[in-house]
């Protein structure tokens, strides 16, 4: 599975939170926009993104989660599909490969923290 661990993998722009991936054969763009963030909130009962990430970063997703998130991914990188299509697709490497996939993708639109430093950072006063 082809994913971008640069600053760009292909078509994908990293820093636009965009990940570039191989599923069911065919080379796609996942990515997180507002409206994937917003649907992800709904679905998960999250108050805003900070608990969003929050319950993200905790690593452990059930295979639903996985579903819903690389689904909005796949919406928000302008791919028409539902969470049945996700279900049904087959990525390389297996459950290994999905969650290196789901964690790319987390990790594209949260950013990794550096050690100590909170995430996302704290705004600086002028």
């Amino acid at each position: 599975m082809g994913i971008g661990s640069s600053g760009t993998a292909g078509r994908a722009n990293r820093h636009r939170g965009e990940v570039e991936a191989v599923i069911g054969g065919e080379r796609l763009i996942l990515c997180l926009t507002l409206g994937s963030l917003a649907e992800l909130e709904t679905a998960f009962a999250a108050d805003n993104l900070m608990a969003l990430a929050a319950r993200f970063s905790t690593g452990s997703l059930k295979a639903q989660d996985m579903i819903r998130i690389l689904s909005a991914g796949l919406r928000g990188g302008g791919n028409i599909v539902c969470d049945e299509d996700v279900a049904m697709m087959s990525i390389d490497g297996g459950l290994a490969g999905l969650a290196r996939l789901t964690g790319a993708l987390l990790s594209a639109t949260f950013g990794e923290a550096e050690e100590g430093a909170p995430n996302p950072p704290v705004p600086q006063r002028a």
